[in-house]
């Protein structure tokens, strides 16, 4: 396990940190009014219990997020790394899973809302490049707001490979490409699926794409390109979770 520590900033990122009792937090900078938020938050349970708790100005604060130019909203913690889940331990006896696999994407904002998306409609978990995941950014973690504490993140170090062994595994890939034959809500939905998507610009690499089982598309305005990635997938996993709530 990887105990090195970082520095995330932001009220959910922190709070929901705290929260988490598999997330190791080693201390928490705050000014007086985000203290006195994070007790009103919650009021049954003393989140600053056994962390140490520093009290400084907003502009002491500003150091830790100007680089980014983000807003700390009086909220800034060093954390540890938890313990990275296994994929193939992950997948035993399990069915129904909707994973979302990311070939190529790498903006810390895109990944931190998809984040966010993904754990408000119950996606079971992200697969992801490991070199390709940001994994101490103070940017993900705020645009996350939090979510980032509540879903699997599976980091693998070939993508192409891990679609390859959760297909034998029962898993069908849906490709999500502007090209697509189908549009994704003519689909059934069942079973265990992985939503591949590829990165902004480019798409899915030629290579991945031979490792979706289907290819399929978001119809929208033909005057409009193309959709961001963390909207793309926002419909989608709220499509899905629509279809679940419907079964």
């Amino acid at each position: 396990m990887n105990k090195s520590s970082f520095f995330i900033i932001g009220q959910h990122a922190v709070i929901e940190a705290l929260r988490n009792p598999k997330r190791k937090v080693l201390r928490v900078f705050l000014t007086e009014e985000s203290k006195k938020n994070i007790h009103k938050k919650s009021p049954n349970k003393n989140l600053l219990n056994n962390v140490k708790v520093y009290f400084k100005t907003k502009k002491e604060l500003d150091k830790y997020s100007t680089r980014e130019n983000l807003q700390h909203q009086g909220y800034v913690a060093e954390i540890e790394h938890i313990q990275k889940p296994i994929l193939k331990e992950y997948i035993k006896e399990k069915n129904n899973v909707t994973f979302i696999c990311l070939d190529g994407v790498t903006d810390p904002r895109n990944i931190g809302s998809l984040i966010r998306s993904a754990v408000s409609f119950d996606i079971n978990g992200v697969i992801i490049k490991e070199r390709n995941f940001p994994s101490e950014s103070k940017l993900m973690y705020k645009a996350a707001s939090g979510a980032i504490e509540y879903i699997n993140i599976f980091e693998v170090s070939n993508i192409n490979s891990t679609l390859k062994n959760l297909k034998e595994k029962n898993f069908w890939v849906y490709g999500f490409d502007g090209n697509g034959k189908e549009d994704f809500t003519d689909i059934e939905w069942k079973g265990n699926i992985i939503l591949l998507f590829g990165s902004e610009g480019s798409g899915m690499h030629k290579h991945t794409s031979k490792y979706a089982d289907f290819l399929v598309k978001i119809k929208i305005n033909k005057k409009i390109e193309s959709l961001n990635i963390s909207n793309s997938a926002a419909i989608v996993f709220h499509h899905l979770s629509y279809l679940k709530k419907k079964s």
